[in-house]
């Protein structure tokens, strides 16, 4: 969908399910109150037995304190700050990340004629399309969207996962590391520390490429065995196998700041939600809900679209009905035993 049809898709959905939207609103504070919550808002105050918070795990970049050491001559963005190639100095272009964004951002900044160098750790790789289908019906079809939270080894760790290295195109073209090096976009290893004006790299890109290659591939295998399980191997194209991401010749392993050479610095490092307007001991030191499934820990209040709330595909607008019924059904219960 593009963003004209996806606007249109949540304001028909307004529109239909007939429910009292709010628009242009700010919510300032929620907080405990003796029969709920109290919701203060730019437009007044609201009352409720429960409230649901569905506004996101991206609401604020998340920049490490390395931008601390970073010298006063280079300019320093978040995807936040990011609108086109012309608003950054002329020069190299350092591109801290290489998830969606990351890679986005630094194939748009190359293209316009700029040096490019991304600092790689890491990522999750995946092709658009797989066996002429996009790899995001591979992930419903086969099921791994579907993967619930309880069955999860790691959940932390799931939760933390980054964003695969995606780009939403036309042509559905593949954007992954490989595709970089071949527009002439340097590849360093993560930005471990700074130091008098140094960017430190870490070495060991093989190790983190040959981990991302390792798991795209048993991806891979999973979709092609619930193919074949579900008779539809015959109605795809044949399995896919992809060349291992191309290590550099040699890598840098500091890059000094004080140059010149770079110029800019887009902080591509993820983003965090952010509950500053929510007056409820919920929240742990990391600035994360503690939840449940989506169950917060104060009595009446929920969650939907936080990553693997109740499963892989929570964070989708695709994927959030599941997890609706089930978390409202849990609220609906709540407020009936307390009627």
């Amino acid at each position: 969908m593009t963003v004209g049809e996806v606007t249109e898709f949540i304001e028909h959905f307004a529109k239909v399910s007939r429910a009292p939207v709010r628009t242009g609103v700010n919510v300032t504070s929620v907080r405990r109150a003796d029969d709920g919550y109290q919701v203060i808002t730019s437009h007044g105050e609201i009352h409720s037995r429960t409230v649901l918070i569905a506004s996101g795990a991206c609401n604020r970049p998340s920049v490490p304190q390395l931008r601390e050491g970073v010298p006063a001559s280079v300019g320093q963005l978040t995807p936040f700050d990011y609108r086109d190639p012309a608003q950054l100095p002329d020069g190299g272009v350092l591109v801290v990340g290489a998830s969606a964004t990351g890679v986005q951002l630094a194939a748009e900044l190359r293209r316009s004629g700029r040096p490019v160098t991304v600092s790689v750790g890491e990522h999750v790789r995946l092709p658009r399309t797989y066996r002429g289908r996009d790899v995001l019906w591979w992930m419903d079809a086969s099921g791994v969207w579907d993967q619930r939270y309880d069955e999860v080894e790691d959940l932390t760790r799931a939760r933390r996962l980054p964003s695969p290295q995606l780009v939403g195109t036309p042509e559905r073209t593949t954007l992954d590391l490989n595709a970089l090096a071949s527009m002439g976009v340097e590849l360093v290893g993560r930005w471990a520390a700074v130091r008098d004006g140094r960017a430190l790299l870490s070495g060991g890109l093989r190790n983190v490429f040959s981990l991302a290659d390792l798991k795209m591939e048993r991806l891979l295998d999973t979709f092609d065995e619930w193919a074949r399980t579900d008779g539809c191997d015959a109605e795809a194209g044949p399995p896919e196998r992809f060349a291992p991401t191309r290590v550099p010749e040699s890598t840098r392993l500091q890059l000094d700041l004080r140059s010149g050479e770079i110029r800019a610095i887009v902080w591509a490092t993820g983003f965090r939600p952010d509950y500053g307007w929510l007056d409820v001991p919920v929240v742990d030191a990391k600035g994360q809900l503690n939840h449940e499934g989506g169950v917060a820990g104060s009595p009446g209040l929920y969650a939907l679209g936080l990553p693997v709330l109740r499963r892989r595909k929570s964070t989708f607008i695709y994927g959030i009905e599941d997890d609706a019924r089930e978390v409202i059904d849990h609220l609906a219960r709540y407020l009936a035993v307390r009627r």
